[in-house]
């Protein structure tokens, strides 16, 4: 079964549900406007490690999952292998391989690992 591209405002979304996710988790550890560093790179750090496993155990993150999209294998379709799926999230967190992006609506990111990110439900 072939799955049709994800737009992009879904993928935005689901990064954003994403950043809430590490937002409030980091929360837990330090008040969420705390103005350091250390808040803002524990944030990321759990962004990395949300997203990463999630996509390495499930294909997709939570935002992914609530928002019905998936990251696979291009052009066959199949998991990412967990190596791929951390390497495709640290270049998400780096933004600059997420914001390039071809004629397929996929970023640099995706490119790197051979993925794409389908819609797996209306």
């Amino acid at each position: 079964m072939r799955f049709e591209r994800a737009s992009m405002g879904r993928r935005l979304a689901a990064l954003m549900i994403d950043w809430v996710v590490a937002t409030f988790t980091t929360g837990l550890l330090f008040p969420i406007f705390a103005s350091s560093l250390a808040p803002s790179l524990t944030r990321l750090l759990v962004f990395i490690l949300e997203v990463g496993l999630m996509t390495a155990l499930t294909g997709a993150s939570i935002g992914q999952r609530i928002l019905g999209i998936r990251v696979v294998t291009y052009p066959d379709q199949f998991f990412l292998t967990p190596s791929k799926a951390f390497l495709r999230t640290l270049l998400i967190a780096l933004v600059i391989p997420a914001v390039v992006i071809d004629s397929e609506s996929r970023g640099l990111h995706d490119r790197f690992t051979k993925s794409q990110v389908v819609r797996v439900k209306s």
